[in-house]
């Protein structure tokens, strides 16, 4: 599977951005998928997880209620909508696709395959 992640961009503080992540393959709806950020200098952390029919999300307690998860089988597709950005959201965000979760779906370990990553700044 190859993942190609976009939207990322410069985006004041209180706005919005959607990124998306499209996977090559027939098999996308058979895997789990998460994004992932990482600042400079920081570890690269979960932001946001998805199953895979939809059914099921999981969000990091910094981005509840802000950003949404979702995903479009047919379209192989993965979206993470971001609203009322902060400048702490400022980061490199990552897809990542699980084929099967043997461990915490919060750990990059878990995850076989990655997207290039996308560029989010959010200037105050």
């Amino acid at each position: 599977v190859q993942l190609q992640a976009s939207g990322g961009g410069l985006v004041q503080a209180g706005g919005s951005l959607r990124l998306s992540c499209t996977a090559s393959g027939r098999t996308f709806s058979s895997y789990g998928m998460g994004w992932f950020r990482q600042a400079p200098g920081k570890e690269r952390d979960i932001v946001a997880y998805i199953n895979r029919s939809g059914s099921s999300t999981y969000y990091a307690d910094s981005v509840k209620g802000r950003f949404t998860i979702s995903r479009d089988n047919a379209k192989n597709t993965v979206y993470l909508q971001m609203n009322s950005l902060k400048p702490e959201d400022t980061a490199v965000y990552y897809c990542a696709a699980d084929r099967f979760t043997y461990g915490s779906i919060r750990s990059p370990n878990e995850y076989d395959y990655w997207g290039q990553g996308t560029l989010v700044t959010v200037s105050s």
